[in-house]
């Protein structure tokens, strides 16, 4: 869990190494004087120092403090009256070391010794837990590690990756990297010339739920694809819809299989030369392939 209490009961004020001063022991006023039965003691105190000696005052403190309650108290007398001895606090009192008296008297407040409850809790532990809970290895690929985060906590909501570094992808990546930020969706932009599969690798391992990829196609029809974290499926989107769509699944407006029914799914080359299984769809209506020149969709294949 990511919290834990302890009850330490009174154990904090009662033995510690040394009695806090002054003592802590808080005091409740009534609105109006309460009776109370009480046991009125009176010590053999000769009685008392033979057998107790330097715990004599230690032997009476804890019996006047039982004698402030009757009904606390009672249990000694009876003890006492029945059998001439009983213990208390680990001492074996006698019949002939105190004599008392049931009474009455009025009381205007109530002393008690607080108990303390200690909890343990901090951001450490939820964080740990969230990144334990989180982590997994993609089954295709053991080296594949990927951080599952909801998209409501992700500390990034979105990367943005072109399939090339040419002028005019890049623009396409800026301009749709400021639509998402000027949402206030945090957005990681990652235009380094490694392979597609491993900048998709990159952002799975630090747990952003979706990639946009800018390729040749966006550059003729306005369309970009949007890749799910987990599933892997994508989908083509026209690119004015990619800050709408992000945002209204962060905000929980819409699910990803909503969006996938609304968008064409696309099977897509994950960087090992043929389309990740787990990101394949049967109604995808096209393909990407990626070769020397780039990636380019054609219809699917008929099965």
């Amino acid at each position: 869990g990511c919290g834990g209490h302890a009850d330490r009961a009174c154990y904090v004020w009662e033995a510690p190494p040394k009695p806090p001063t002054p003592p802590m022991v808080p005091t409740v006023n009534f609105k109006k004087p309460q009776e109370m039965e009480v046991a009125k003691l009176k010590f053999d105190r000769k009685a008392l120092g033979m057998v107790f000696k330097k715990d004599a005052r230690t032997v009476s403190g804890a019996l006047e403090t039982l004698a402030e309650s009757w009904k606390d108290f009672e249990p000694i007398a009876n003890a006492l009256e029945a059998d001439g001895k009983t213990t208390v606090d680990g001492f074996e009192i006698t019949k002939d070391m105190v004599s008392w008296e049931k009474t009455t008297k009025k009381v205007h407040e109530a002393k008690f010794t607080p108990s303390v409850v200690e909890p343990s809790f901090g951001m450490g532990r939820i964080l740990y837990s969230l990144l334990e809970h989180s982590f997994y290895q993609r089954d295709m690929d053991d080296q594949r590690n990927v951080m599952k985060f909801n998209p409501q906590v992700a500390p990034q909501k979105c990367a943005v990756l072109p399939i090339s570094s040419n002028p005019e992808c890049n623009a396409a990546v800026d301009e749709i990297a400021a639509d998402l930020m000027q949402s206030d969706l945090a957005t990681r932009v990652d235009k380094s010339t490694a392979a597609l599969g491993r900048r998709y690798a990159r952002s799975d391992e630090v747990g952003v739920p979706f990639a946009v990829t800018v390729d040749f196609d966006t550059l003729t029809d306005g369309t970009v694809t949007i890749r799910e974290r987990d599933s892997m499926v994508q989908v083509r989107v026209p690119k004015k819809d990619v800050c709408n769509v992000i945002f209204d699944i962060v905000h929980q407006r819409t699910t990803w299989e909503q969006v996938t029914k609304k968008y064409p799914v696309v099977q897509v080359d994950e960087g090992d030369g043929k389309p990740s299984e787990k990101g394949a769809d049967a109604g995808a209506k096209t393909v990407v392939e990626a070769n020397a020149r780039g990636r380019f969709s054609r219809p699917a294949p008929k099965k």
